[in-house]
């Protein structure tokens, strides 16, 4: 579930909230055109970050008043969601668009930690 802050999906800067629940995982992607800024509202997950070949390079431990991530342009990333009433604030530069199926990586999702903050 999430809501939108803009008034068009055309709009110069994409900004949402996004509800997620334990057992989201949001695959493994990249965006080529946009940094993303990420941050905890509520609740709990983890943003992992991965190299080209899928190796898990990054598990970040996302809580409230915890870290602001900004995941670089093309930087493999995925979402797990650990805590219920889970809620994030995402932003990316230009409107919203649908991942192409070029950006999404078949990888074994976020297990342990690796690097976390």
């Amino acid at each position: 579930m999430n809501h939108n802050f803009h008034q068009s999906l055309d709009e110069k800067c994409h900004r949402m909230l996004n509800a997620v629940e334990p057992g989201t995982e949001i695959p493994t992607h990249r965006h080529r055109d946009s940094s993303e800024t990420i941050l905890c509202v509520r609740g709990y997950f983890q943003e992992c970050l991965y190299d080209d070949n899928g190796n898990l390079t990054e598990v970040i431990d996302m809580l409230p008043g915890g870290v602001i991530v900004n995941v670089p342009i093309g930087q493999w990333h995925s979402l797990k969601s650990l805590g219920s009433g889970t809620v994030l604030l995402e932003a990316k530069d230009g409107k919203w668009e649908k991942i192409r199926e070029e950006d999404v990586m078949e990888v074994k999702y976020c297990r342990g930690k690796i690097k976390s903050h």
